[in-house]
């Protein structure tokens, strides 16, 4: 007896960086993708509603872009408020398959500003810490309802890991398959320990995407309602993380 397939993937774009976003987005040929670092109404990928472009790209029947921050995170920015139209920035999904509901759980930045590394800079500088979201969408898999979710965590150690609990424990519901595709910003290890009861199903470094020597992109599974999964290689020239794509066996009965 043959399962349904449905092919997933997580992509941190890097608002668009790189390349021609729409042609790296066929290159996937998902049928849910997972998008980071989106941008929307932003000078600096001229104003395009990137989600609206990926979604003509790859032919999506559903999207849904879930704002994290009003203004230009690296300049002057706020949490975001209903309402907001202006330059925005957070995550996307968009599906081939039907999509019945869909839901977001905000999470907030760190108190504490985190430490990133600038280039020409000899040292660490400290960055105020953005709100963060998981998005998530009830997809119909052939009759078969699977839940699919984005995010993309805070680069604040300790505090990714309390986002990454509390987002499995909100999309962990009895009876639903759930796959979490996302850039956690955590190697996958403290993935592993963190995500006790789930299955990491992806494979291999991620960061940075010229010569990848970390794993921060993943793919994580809960339930009994996946069977086999291949995890296939894609390079793409836009943004700074390295696909994450795989094919996944959908066994659940029908909802």
């Amino acid at each position: 007896m043959s399962h349904p397939q449905l092919t997933v993937a997580s992509w941190n774009v890097q608002s668009g960086r790189g390349g021609d976003l729409a042609a790296a987005a066929r290159v996937l040929d998902a049928d849910v993708l997972g998008v980071q670092e989106v941008d929307d109404a932003q000078p600096r990928s001229g104003g395009a509603d990137q989600t609206a472009v990926l979604a003509a790209a790859t032919g999506a029947v559903w999207h849904r872009f879930a704002p994290t921050v009003s203004g230009t995170p690296g300049g002057a920015w706020r949490p975001v408020r209903a309402g907001d139209a202006g330059p925005r920035f957070g995550v996307s999904m968009l599906s081939r398959r039907p999509v019945l509901a869909s839901r977001v759980l905000v999470l907030r930045g760190s108190p504490v500003p985190g430490l990133v590394v600038v280039p020409g800079v000899p040292v660490p500088v400290p960055l105020r810490d953005e709100p963060r979201v998981v998005l998530a969408a009830d997809v119909d898999v052939d009759g078969t309802v699977v839940t699919v979710a984005t995010a993309h965590l805070s680069f604040v150690p300790g505090w990714n890991v309390l986002q990454l609990r509390r987002a499995l424990r909100w999309l962990a519901l009895p009876g639903r398959p759930v796959v979490l595709l996302g850039d956690l910003n955590l190697p996958a290890p403290v993935v592993d320990l963190a995500a006790r009861g789930w299955r990491r199903l992806s494979a291999g470094p991620t960061y940075p995407a010229s010569n990848p020597k970390v794993a921060l992109d993943h793919a994580l599974v809960h339930g009994a309602g996946w069977g086999a999964a291949a995890q296939r290689a894609v390079t793409v020239d836009v943004g700074d993380h390295r696909p994450v794509v795989l094919q996944l066996e959908v066994l659940a009965s029908p909802s």
